[in-house]
């Protein structure tokens, strides 16, 4: 069985809308589009690639979906960002759409049926781990279905007050365990959480 990770840039306030430039989501009138652009750095860039350094398949929703085959096909070899868009380009993309046939970044497959159950198949199946990133109303039924094994949290010292979030109320109770964490110089946190069972309950007095 295969684990499915999400991985997202996310403000203190659990906002992940736009995280790369102003142009990527405006939907709701979000006006900070390329909030973690400002925060780049040598150690935001090598968790990026850690992320990465295993073989992955994207899981993405669909509108996401849009936004990087609408860019990673054209980035330039001597683009900074090369080696991601050679990985993305290349790796199988599962897709939760309406619109099967419009998939025409190459390597792209629909998913068919139940979203829950489609998924659950894929994790089923051998290969490599599955890697959700933006997608939120994808990852608000990942959530509330209990299927997401990992979180790999860049959470970003700003309060956007507004716009697209990471958790809504219908996630189901889980626990996680702080796997690894570290903090950028400029004071972006960089976690990974695992899921480790069910959210356990007591009293001060039981801790006595």
């Amino acid at each position: 069985m295969r684990k499915l990770t999400v991985a997202a840039f996310m403000s203190l306030d659990g906002v992940i809308q736009a995280p790369g430039g102003p142009e990527e989501d405006t939907s709701g009138q979000f006006r900070f589009g390329g909030w973690i652009v400002p925060y780049v750095d040598e150690a935001i860039g090598q968790a990026i690639q850690d992320l990465f350094s295993q073989p992955f398949e994207l899981l993405l929703g669909r509108h996401t979906y849009d936004i990087f085959a609408g860019y990673w096909p054209h980035v330039q070899a001597d683009s900074k960002s090369h080696f991601i868009a050679d990985l993305f380009n290349s790796v199988p993309k599962h897709v939760a759409t309406h619109r099967p046939d419009t998939l025409d970044w190459q390597n792209s497959h629909a998913l068919k049926g139940n979203l829950a159950d489609a998924i659950r198949a894929l994790k089923n199946q051998d290969g490599a781990h599955l890697l959700t990133q933006g997608s939120g109303d994808l990852v608000h039924q990942l959530l509330a279905a209990g299927l997401v094994d990992e979180l790999r949290l860049m959470i970003y010292p700003i309060m956007l007050g507004h716009g697209k979030r990471l958790f809504d109320d219908n996630a189901q109770a889980s626990a996680f365990t702080l796997a690894r964490s570290m903090s950028t110089p400029g004071g972006v946190l960089i976690a990974r959480y695992e899921r480790s069972g069910d959210v356990r309950t007591g009293t001060f007095d039981d801790a006595e």
